[in-house]
């Protein structure tokens, strides 16, 4: 039986930044992108390491910018 692999999608234009998502990622396979900034002048997150992910979706669970 294979592992399932779970995939992060990020709608940057409208994340704020605030990193819920991060704190609840149980892999830390999201992270706040490095000197990169939205439409908004916002800084978001972004799969730093999506290959860890296990497609639990605390992430969306907590927010609804990623799916």
């Amino acid at each position: 039986m294979s592992k399932m692999k779970g995939a992060i999608v990020v709608n940057t234009d409208r994340c704020k930044g605030c990193q819920l998502c991060v704190v609840a990622c149980p892999k830390d396979v999201i992270a706040l992108a490095q000197k990169k900034v939205n439409i908004h002048g916002y800084p978001y997150v972004e799969p730093a390491r999506a290959e860890l992910c296990i497609g639990c979706t605390a992430c969306a669970m907590v927010c609804r910018m990623v799916v």
